[in-house]
């Protein structure tokens, strides 16, 4: 066992007196020790009950003949982060979680890893950690929020958003906004739409990394615990065949991951964390490959914001299993792969079914052919950007439109409010992207702001920075090379024409050659100033085209 190296032997007397002073007894220091990563906060909605789910993990692992070891992560809620500075510092945690956890890890000498995340950035962030170090590793989240209620339908956090667009143009009061805020996010979870938590989450089960259920038992559910404590028996299973995390994220599960990423319509933000993962565990993947895989992938599922279902409701017709299981009879997936349930994909969904066509499309009536996200190519962004093809409406699908140009989120959306954005209009924000944030914040505000307005079917927005899982309409983001990186997105002026095909996968500047060459030599870069934490991850970041990791 790898933690024979901090207990085995006289020499070890120290350390062991250590574990002592901890109350283990020598036959708990003598089992396989497993850090149990636990994300709990009492800041994130998503994680405030994970301390139970670390308790039913170390249950199972206890069951199963071995030590659990609970060590903490850090987490950034995105919601309570959004539309200030605070969500300059949501993205950049993902790198500080997957250090953490290669720090502990390796530091104390664990023989295996439960990482407990739920939300957005800490999945990835742990997962990334995990993918370094190369242990045997499961995945165990604290599953969705249940949706809310309004006016007798289900709703979630992205309505509050446009609430306040409906507020600012008049078409609801302040009493029915104050509804929406009481109403629209009852309980713990984490945020109840197919957002990037529940994406990621989604992706865990897909890629094997976790049981099946993972992403969508609701948090609130005793199947959610019986889930956790499984997954402490499965660490122990893997441990002892020595199974370790890169033998299950190979790139064959990437590629179905991204396969599954086209049919659930997943956020956009999975097309920055996939490669990030995959980049630490020795796997290459890129926007191309999305592109390919989404051509001859069917988008089956439309949950909120794409359409009025929740995760919930996945998790009723048959959850990620059943979805898998409808493209299996076109032979999207590679099957024959393993999972941390012992079993292949192909046994883990051998009695999944869809129990509800109006929520899982069945593949003879999907909502489209192609998959829900989409990579466009073009002047205005060489290295691609990515759109959540699947929540678009149809008129925005193709449109050519006048720029509107902001330097920030904070001026795009004063100019949302103050009642500058026509009908038309392409609102480009920029000096928002992993450098040029830094950070790459997501954008659920100024996206939420026009759809309440009733613009989405008329507008779209275009940034270097990100969009939200919660956002809907013609939000594109992640264009690459940023701003700050000198791309072309930092040359366009207001009223420049900016052709947009989600068909087609391609987005251009409609300005001159020569006319783009003349901006270019009179360009200045502005200023901004940046200090701590994010001035060094400025200068490590790399584009969002490859995932914004590090600099090697």
């Amino acid at each position: 066992m790898r933690s024979d190296a901090v207990k085995k032997g006289f020499e070890r007397v120290p350390n062991r007196s250590l574990f002592k002073a901890l109350g283990l007894t020598d036959e708990e220091i003598d089992r396989p020790l497993i850090g149990v990563v636990c994300a709990k906060s009492e800041i994130v909605p998503g994680h405030m009950w994970l301390d139970k789910i670390a308790d039913a993990v170390k249950r199972g692992i206890l069951m199963a003949g071995g030590t659990p070891i609970e060590i903490p992560a850090i987490g950034v809620c995105d919601g309570i982060a959004m539309g200030h500075v605070g969500m300059k510092y949501s993205l950049v945690t993902r790198e500080l979680i997957a250090d953490s956890v290669e720090c502990m890890a390796l530091a104390h000498a664990l023989d295996g890893l439960v990482l407990i995340p739920n939300c957005d950035k800490i999945v990835p962030g742990m997962l990334m950690g995990a993918c370094r170090i190369n242990l045997p590793t499961v995945v165990c989240s604290g599953g969705p929020m249940l949706a809310g209620r309004m006016n007798g339908h289900k709703t979630s956090l992205s309505s509050t958003f446009e609430a306040v667009g409906k507020f600012n143009s008049g078409k609801i009061d302040e009493k029915e906004l104050k509804e929406w805020e009481n109403n629209s996010c009852p309980g713990c979870g984490s945020c109840s739409g197919m957002y990037t938590a529940n994406s990621m989450n989604c992706m865990c089960e897909v890629l094997g990394i976790a049981l099946p259920g993972n992403g969508t038992i609701p948090a609130v559910y005793a199947a959610r615990i019986r889930n956790a404590k499984y997954s402490g028996m499965a660490i122990m299973d893997m441990v002892k065949k020595n199974i370790k995390i890169r033998d299950i994220l190979t790139e064959k599960a990437f590629r179905n991951a991204l396969t599954m990423d086209m049919a659930l319509g997943c956020s956009t933000n999975t097309m920055l964390h996939l490669p990030a993962i995959a980049h630490e565990a020795g796997v290459h993947i890129d926007l191309d490959i999305a592109n390919e895989i989404s051509s001859h992938t069917p988008n089956l599922c439309h949950l909120a914001p794409a359409g009025p279902t929740y995760m919930e409701d996945l998790n009723e017709a048959g959850g990620v299993p059943a979805v898998m299981k409808e493209l299996s009879k076109i032979n999207a997936l590679e099957l024959d792969l393993p999972t941390v349930t012992g079993k292949t994909i192909r046994e883990n969904i051998e009695f999944a079914f869809n129990k509800n066509p109006e929520i899982i499309r069945t593949i003879d009536n999907p909502y489209s052919k192609i998959g829900g996200i989409a990579v466009l190519k073009g002047n205005l962004a060489l290295n691609g950007c990515v759109v959540k093809r699947g929540a678009v409406a149809p008129e925005m699908l193709k449109h050519t439109g006048p720029a509107k140009c902001y330097n920030s989120e904070e001026e795009a959306i004063a100019a949302i409010d103050g009642g500058k954005i026509n009908k038309g209009d392409v609102v480009v924000i920029r000096y928002e992207g992993p450098k040029g944030g830094p950070g790459m914040r997501e954008m659920l505000a100024p996206t939420s702001r026009i759809a309440g307005m009733g613009l989405d079917k008329d507008c779209a927005l275009i940034t270097d920075g990100r969009f939200s899982g919660a956002t809907r309409g013609a939000s594109i983001g992640h264009v690459s090379p940023e701003a700050a990186e000198g791309g072309l997105i930092g040359l366009v002026k207001d009223g420049d024409l900016i052709e947009i095909d989600i068909i087609g996968c391609t987005i251009n500047l409609k300005v001159s050659e020569e006319e783009i060459a003349k901006r270019k030599a009179e360009f200045q870069m502005p200023k901004k100033e940046v200090t701590g934490y994010l001035k060094r991850y400025a200068k490590l970041v790399t584009s969002a085209s490859t995932g914004a990791v590090f600099k090697d």
